[in-house]
C-alpha cells in the first residue's frame, strides 16, 4: 500500500477524536499504516488539549500526509467547523460528520487514498438534521452509487479468529424473519466470497451458513424457514462452486474448533452474527463493508458520549481498523 488511508471524523461529539489521538501516538509501537484525519483541525486540536496530550497536528494536502505522519497528526480539513463538546453534539456535528464521509470517499475514489476508516457517527443526531439513511453503510452505499446503480453493501464483523456476516441487519427479530429470503442469502454469500477473494486473498473461501431456527430447525419440527428459504440458498452456492455448508445449529458453530472449519459465517439476523464475535473480539473487533468498490472498515464500537474527552476510550478497535484498511488495500495472498 503506497497511498495513506482516509479516516473520517465521525460524530465530533463522540470519542472518533479521542481513539484518533490515541492511535497516531501508537502509530510506532502499533506499526499503523499512515492515515490522516478528514475533518476539523480545531476540534482534534482542542481534544488533544482535553486530554492532556501534548502533540504535533498538522494541516496537511494529501500529498503531504506520509512526510507528515511520522512527527505530526495529519489533518486535512472538510471546511466544516465542529464545535461540539464532549458528549455534547451541536448544531454542527451531523454536518461535520457527513461531510468528512463524503470527503474521505472523494479522496478514495480520486485515488489519493487506499481505503476509507470511519470513526464511529451517531445515527440519532444525523436523523436529527434530517439524515435520510439508516446507517452508516447504507450512506456509503449511496455515495458508491455508479450509473444509476446503488450497489449491495454487505457488513461484516471481523477479526482474526472470526469473522460474521449477518444476512439481515438493523431490523426486528420478527421483521428479519420476515423479509429473510433464498435470494438475499444468495446474493449476500456472494459477495462475502467475491471480497474475501480479492480483498482478502482467500482463494477458495469457505462459508458456514447458519440456520435460523434453534437446532437448524430440528427437520422442520421447529420451524418450515431452513428447509425451505436457508437449505435451497446452500445448494444454489454449491452449485455455484462455493464450499458452502448448512443450515448449521448456530449454538455449535461459533467454539473454537469449528470456527477453523470455516472462512466466514453467514448468520440470518443481527444478534445471531454480532453475539459470538463480541464475545470473542469485543475491544479489537472491526466493522467491514462489502460489496463497495473501495475498502471500508470501521471500530466496532460507538460513539460512547459518557466517556469522550474523558482518557477512558480504547482505541484497540479502531487500530485493528486501519491495520486491516491497508491489509485489504494490499491485496494480501492466502
Amino acid at each position: 500500500m503506497t497511498k495513506p488511508l482516509a479516516l473520517s471524523l465521525g460524530e465530533p461529539a463522540g470519542i472518533g477524536p479521542d481513539i484518533t489521538v490515541a492511535a497516531w501516538l501508537r502509530r510506532d509501537t502499533d506499526q499503523l499504516p499512515p492515515f490522516y484525519l478528514r475533518g476539523d483541525p480545531d476540534c482534534i486540536k482542542r481534544r488533544a488539549r482535553l486530554l492532556g496530550v501534548d502533540m504535533p497536528i498538522a494541516e496537511v494536502a494529501i500529498e503531504d500526509v506520509a512526510a507528515t505522519f511520522t512527527h505530526a497528526l495529519p489533518v486535512v480539513p472538510t471546511g466544516h467547523s465542529a464545535t461540539a463538546e464532549p458528549g455534547k453534539p451541536d448544531h454542527s456535528s451531523a454536518a461535520a460528520a457527513i461531510a468528512a464521509i463524503r470527503s474521505a470517499v472523494d479522496d478514495v475514489r480520486a485515488g489519493r487514498a487506499a481505503a476509507i476508516v470511519t470513526n464511529p457517527i451517531a445515527k440519532s443526531v444525523l436523523y436529527q438534521a434530517g439524515f435520510s439513511h439508516p446507517g452508516h453503510t447504507e450512506f456509503l452505499a449511496e455515495l458508491a452509487r455508479e450509473d444509476g446503480a446503488v450497489p449491495q453493501p454487505v457488513m461484516m464483523l471481523w477479526c482474526p479468529s472470526l469473522a460474521v456476516v449477518p444476512v439481515t441487519i438493523h431490523v426486528s427479530l420478527r421483521d428479519a424473519i420476515a423479509q429473510l429470503t433464498t435470494e438475499m442469502i444468495v446474493s449476500t454469500a456472494r459477495i462475502v466470497v467475491r471480497d474475501l477473494q480479492s480483498r482478502f486473498g482467500i482463494a477458495s473461501p469457505r462459508l458456514a451458513i447458519a440456520g435460523l431456527n434453534p437446532h437448524a430447525g430440528e427437520d422442520g419440527s421447529l420451524g418450515l424457514e431452513d428447509r425451505s428459504v436457508v437449505a435451497p440458498a446452500v445448494e444454489i452456492l454449491r452449485r455455484d462452486g462455493i464450499e458452502a455448508r448448512g443450515p448449521l445449529p448456530a449454538d455449535t458453530m461459533f467454539h473454537a474448533a469449528a470456527r477453523s472449519r470455516y472462512d466466514c459465517a453467514i448468520c440470518m439476523y443481527h444478534d445471531q452474527a454480532l453475539i459470538p464475535i463480541k464475545t470473542i473480539a469485543f475491544d479489537d473487533g472491526v466493522n467491514v463493508t462489502l460489496g463497495l468498490p473501495f475498502i471500508r472498515t470501521s471500530p466496532d464500537h460507538g460513539t460512547a458520549f459518557d466517556i469522550a474527552g474523558s482518557g477512558r476510550a480504547n482505541p484497540s478497535s479502531l487500530i485493528a481498523a486501519l491495520k486491516l484498511a491497508a491489509r485489504m488495500a494490499g491485496a494480501p495472498r492466502e
